[in-house]
């Protein structure tokens, strides 16, 4: 190949980047129709599986063994939204520098996976080598915004679902901004509260007792000062005890609303005492935590009167892969590891994926995208990945999937 021309996989990357899948209105319709695409010029059996309510890309290279568990590799297409105008170049246009960075949303989480997941299946497609077992891709949606309602969370409990009969799945993991690359056993429950706190109201003037504000920052100034005792935990034992982010359950405010309108601007009464108030929290629990204990420490913080919660993300099941010996998946993917000459870092998933309904069905998962020295930048502003690393994560990819699909 001519050093100047492009790597064809690069080139269906950067056309997949450019597929306005992000929040709040993914074009799902022009992602399956290109994964469609892809699949019949590549000769693997697909199928798009609608009964949750968005489409889901199933492609199948058929193994040997139709009774053996088989192996899923699973992507979701949703990206998150950009800030056009805290980007340096358009989010959408999969724009590609000198030194071969492409900045594009999604360009780490996660569409290059997706690909890479989909060179894969083409390299062995094209081998016309026999596998032992099934070896299937899924392209799911919603991900980015929980994966519930009509994403993985429904799915993993459809019939469809258990007909891949899978063994192992291999998800999304982050970029490595060193020269290991991490592996994911598991990863932090999210649990987003709301809480809301009702007192009394009256005149700004007044001492008034017993307000909602009141009793709202009594327990904000609770969970604050746990987030102080788990950040501390977190940076005091960085080099003491190699502790990590998914290590420790980190708690934030996003939400704090009270007030009285005024009407429908911006405009409020500031001499009315509310008689409600609200906030909201992103709180991440390790796997390590009881989450049933958790969930008292919260009834705790909110036990004053006159205030209550609720969930706009709950789970309360949050399984982790073993990493030992009996896991025979772990051992094999080590062993391609070791043979493909590269360091492995085991490590809890800080925020959440799709893989924790796939563990919570008892089903082994790891998550794992092939990316190294370079910036974690999912979410941020101006993401992008090397197109050298791109390709090499497939290689990689290469180097591991096939030995699984073939596990004795």
């Amino acid at each position: 190949m001519n050093p100047q021309e492009e790597h064809p996989t690069v080139s269906i990357f950067r056309e997949f980047l450019q597929i306005r899948t992000d929040h709040p209105t993914p074009d799902y319709e022009s992602s399956t129709k290109f994964l469609v695409k892809k699949a019949e010029e590549y000769g693997i059996q697909y199928e798009v599986y609608r009964e949750t309510g968005l489409p889901i890309v199933i492609m199948k290279i058929e193994g040997e063994d139709q009774t053996l568990k088989s192996v899923l590799l699973n992507s979701h297409v949703d990206v998150v939204p950009a800030v056009t105008e805290s980007w340096k170049v358009n989010p959408f246009a999969a724009t590609k520098d000198e030194k071969g960075d492409i900045y594009a949303r999604g360009t780490q989480d996660m569409k290059c996976v997706c690909i890479q997941f989909l060179e894969v299946a083409h390299r062995i497609a094209k081998s016309g080598k026999k596998l032992k077992r099934n070896l299937y891709l899924t392209f799911v949606p919603d991900e980015e915004i929980g994966g519930t309602g009509k994403g993985m969370e429904i799915f993993v409990y459809t019939e469809k679902f258990k007909q891949l009969n899978v063994g192992l799945c291999l998800d999304e993991g982050l970029a490595s901004p060193t020269e290991d690359f991490t592996v994911f056993y598991g990863e932090r429950a999210p649990w987003w509260v709301h809480i809301t706190a009702v007192g009394n109201a009256g005149h700004g003037s007044r001492f008034i007792e017993g307000t909602a504000v009141e009793k709202l920052m009594r327990t904000v100034n609770k969970m604050l000062a746990f987030r102080q005792e788990q950040s501390e935990k977190l940076h005091k034992c960085d080099h003491e005890c190699g502790k990590k982010l998914g290590d420790v359950t980190s708690l934030n405010l996003t939400v704090l609303k009270a007030g009285i309108p005024q009407d429908h601007s911006n405009n409020y009464s500031y001499n009315v005492v509310p008689t409600q108030a609200e906030a909201g929290f992103d709180i991440r629990i390790p796997p390590t935590v009881n989450l049933e204990e958790f969930l008292q420490q919260l009834k705790d913080w909110t036990a004053e009167e006159g205030l209550s919660f609720k969930f706009a993300s709950y789970i309360d099941k949050n399984e982790m892969t073993k990493l030992d010996s009996d896991n025979k998946w772990w051992e094999n993917f080590k062993a391609s590891a070791k043979a493909l000459d590269i360091n492995l870092v085991t490590e809890i998933f800080p925020a959440a994926t799709d893989s924790r309904f796939i563990r919570n069905l008892g089903i082994p998962a790891f998550g794992f995208s092939p990316i190294n020295n370079t910036p974690i930048l999912l979410h941020d502003h101006n993401e992008f990945l090397n197109e050298k690393v791109f390709i090499r994560g497939i290689d990689i990819f290469m180097g591991i999937i096939p030995n699984l699909v073939n596990m004795e």
